[in-house]
């Protein structure tokens, strides 16, 4: 930090503008180390000028409830959940469960769905079937009651799990709290047959971006006990995409050899909570999905494969090292979650960002185009995403036919 720089206030001390002030804080908490360079201008020397340093570091704002949970998760590679695949621990489902942003506007979703759904004179008497499939330990059955009852409404929960130690906690819950209002359901949703047809569908089945644990396959085999009139929680959900410089993740990637041994590590997306990186342009819209998901009978059967072209201006100088992905999603009409960093849900921690890497990063000049290309493909086993780029200059099909990393059916 030059000296120079600094500016002098009342008592002749040196001080920084408010914009320098700002530029500290963000690099104080890449955990930079200050060097003081040029000529102290104050009679007690470079002192002075650490000394405000130090103040500056003090007087930076307390870390939010999203900061303080990723602390020492940041630019730390993680494989993406596959809760389809495999069960969840107990411990994981905990740490979801204490977000309390996703849960609120889930309950807010369900209790709009209700006073719509349900005419206000038959609130006390009709009763409106509620299913929450990949219900986990009950977080989205618990806040759908707490929703009926805000509704004044009569409900019938069917809380349909999969995961068998999941399982045992909510016929607990059920037991000890939800008594004869809720029905636990110990199967997959896609082979489940239902004794009746859902009024309300409510899920919490999105990934980091989106999709990627299978959300669409699972909801288009669950719908089929949802009335044709129903009400899908979510309604929607979309993926995003932008071109990032994150060299420290790059170097990061070959020296995971847990994840290397999994396949070409280079060709394996990660969850990771993006720190020291740049988005070297606005991310921009990839996929989207639509439930409840009904084709017309001449469109044939239901397609969740999907390809897209991104074109970008980089807006500076840079190396791409990949792309950051991101989501969001329309619980009902207007209440949604996001991970865009534009939109983010304030208060909410449950997903961080979804990060693409490329084998050779490729250098970008301001103004240049990026092209991406992107697929989402799959069969009756799995399902797999590819990409590549092809300008400013063309890199190999990463994950091509899903050799490094396939999410299973």
């Amino acid at each position: 930090v030059p000296t120079h720089i600094f500016l002098c206030n009342q008592k002749g001390f040196p001080v920084l503008s408010q914009a320098h002030q700002a530029l500290l804080h963000r690099l104080y908490k890449l955990h930079i180390q200050p060097i003081v360079s040029g000529t102290a201008r104050h009679e007690s020397g470079v002192r002075v000028y650490l000394q405000y340093l130090y103040f500056v570091f003090k007087s930076m704002p307390a870390p939010d409830q999203v900061e303080s949970f990723a602390k020492g998760y940041e630019d730390y590679l993680q494989s993406p959940l596959q809760p389809l695949m495999d069960n969840l621990e107990s411990q994981t489902y905990e740490v979801f469960e204490k977000d309390p942003i996703k849960y609120r506007e889930y309950q807010e979703a369900v209790y709009r769905a209700l006073l719509d759904r349900v005419p206000l004179e038959e609130r006390k008497t009709r009763e409106t079937v509620v299913m929450v499939v990949g219900a986990g330990r009950g977080p989205l059955v618990r806040n759908s009651l707490t929703a009926a009852e805000r509704a004044g409404c009569k409900v019938k929960v069917f809380a349909v799990e999969k995961n068998p130690n999941a399982v045992v906690t909510l016929r607990n819950y059920k037991e000890d709290e939800w008594g004869d209002r809720v029905t636990v359901i110990s199967c997959d949703m896609r082979l489940w047959k239902a004794p009746v047809k859902a009024d309300i569908l409510v899920s919490e089945l999105l990934g980091s971006f989106g999709d990627n644990e299978l959300s669409p396959e699972c909801l288009d085999g669950a719908q089929s006990f949802l009335k044709d009139d129903g009400i899908s929680i979510p309604s929607s959900y979309s993926s995003y995409l932008a071109p990032l410089s994150a060299p420290k993740m790059h170097h990061s990637i070959g020296l995971t050899k847990d994840i290397k041994e999994k396949g070409n590590s280079w060709e394996i997306p990660y969850v990771v909570r993006l720190h020291n990186v740049n988005l070297l342009a606005e991310p921009q819209r990839v996929f989207s999905f639509h439930h409840p998901n009904r084709p017309a009978p001449e469109d044939g059967p239901i397609d969740n494969e999907r390809y897209i072209s991104l074109t970008y201006t980089a807006r500076e100088d840079s190396v791409m090292h990949g792309f950051a992905g991101y989501f969001d999603t329309v619980l009902y009409k207007d209440v949604v979650l996001s991970i865009l960093p534009s939109t983010h849900s304030p208060g909410m921690f449950s997903w961080f960002p979804i990060f693409f890497p490329l084998k050779e990063p490729v250098v970008v000049s301001r103004g240049c185009t990026v092209e991406i290309h992107m697929w989402r493909l799959c069969n009756a086993q799995q399902v797999w995403y590819e990409w590549c780029v092809t300008l400013p200059q063309a890199t190999s099909m990463h994950n091509s036919r899903g050799e490094s990393y396939k999410i299973g059916l």
